[in-house]
């Protein structure tokens, strides 16, 4: 056995935190930085993060640091934790000091604003062609994982020595860290079922039933498989953790923020009300916008999709939207 390498989580919000705490059981030297300044000391203080995951110990082992470039500096290999949204913004911060050979992988799970790129196109375009990369996917809920309750993950990346480095870093205990080298479907898989878990939760909250929302979990699989045909991802990927796991946990776990938001949207309550109350970033806004915007640009059908981004982002009802698709006709399950 090697040297455990020492890994700068950047991003202390809940999957933060508790990736760092996984790590740290691991025996990983951890480095846990976030942007939010007033939190991070918090967390220094209290060994706790209380706004994201009270009541659970942050051990004195773990580093806690309040200037993102002493931890980049000081650490062997990245594991970034922030809002897909806000990758770019912290790539571009951490190039200014990062050393060759050091890895960056990420739990983020979404696509590029605006564009609809994967998050490792956002990473290549700004990182020198040399950097190794990684992503972090599967089937995890934060709390979950801060409890130390068992859990598995795929660790997808081209660089094979790098995913088995992070995969080490993180597997022990009750947690598995599996490798892969198909980086677009792990993305794939882990930014697209927060888009079917904002539809099942609005099923479940129109009280459609179990029936409904099996169908539903079904059929949004199907419509993940044909988008992940558009962009190659492998098949075996998406029916992995990374795909159907992660989608079926994320649909029907009510720790999901995307489910929750379904939830509310299907009690009839407006996107801000259901928002506010979940005060916390919902992946699954963003990423409707850019699964609609990306089967239009392919051909693909992707009715579910549609009508989540219309429910979302153009007002539309959801009781109409049920019916919308409960009304198409009547074809072959298999071969769209």
């Amino acid at each position: 056995m090697g040297k455990a390498p020492v890994i700068a989580v950047l991003g202390a919000g809940s999957w933060g935190t508790a990736l760092a705490l996984q790590l740290d059981r691991s025996g990983s030297r951890v480095i846990l930085w976030d942007r939010d300044t007033e939190n991070i000391l918090q967390m220094r203080s209290a060994r706790c993060n209380e706004r994201y995951l009270p009541g659970i110990e942050i051990p004195a082992s773990i580093e806690i640091e309040t200037d993102m470039l002493t931890a980049v500096k000081a650490a062997d290999h990245l594991l970034m934790v922030t809002p897909s949204h806000a990758f770019a913004s912290v790539i571009k911060e951490t190039r200014k000091v990062l050393r060759l050979g050091q890895g960056i992988a990420w739990g983020c799970k979404g696509f590029e604003p605006g564009s609809g790129r994967l998050l490792h196109e956002v990473a290549q375009e700004l990182l020198p062609p040399e950097t190794p990369l990684a992503i972090v996917t599967g089937p995890s809920f934060a709390k979950e994982v801060a409890h130390n309750l068992p859990t598995a993950v795929t660790v997808a990346g081209p660089d094979s020595g790098f995913t088995g480095v992070m995969a080490s870093a993180l597997h022990g205990g009750r947690f598995r860290a599996y490798t892969s080298d198909d980086m677009i479907g792990a993305e794939l898989g882990g930014a697209f079922k927060n888009v079917m878990a904002v539809a099942t939760g609005i099923c479940d909250g129109m009280q459609l039933g179990n029936n409904a929302r099996a169908a539903l979990i079904t059929r949004g699989l199907a419509e993940m498989m044909r988008l992940g045909r558009a962009l190659d991802a492998k098949p075996e990927t998406l029916m992995g953790l990374a795909g159907a796991g992660d989608l079926i946990l994320t649909c029907t776990g009510d720790l999901s923020r995307n489910r929750q938001l379904g939830l509310q949207l299907g009690k009839g309550k407006s996107l801000e009300q259901a928002l506010d109350e979940i005060g916390q970033v919902v992946e699954g806004v963003n990423a409707s916008a850019e699964v609609h915007r990306l089967a239009l640009e392919y051909g693909i059908n992707m009715p579910i999709s549609e009508q989540v981004n219309g429910i979302i982002h153009e007002g539309w009802d959801p009781e109409e939207g049920v019916a919308s698709l409960l009304a198409r006709e009547q074809k072959a399950e298999h071969g769209d």
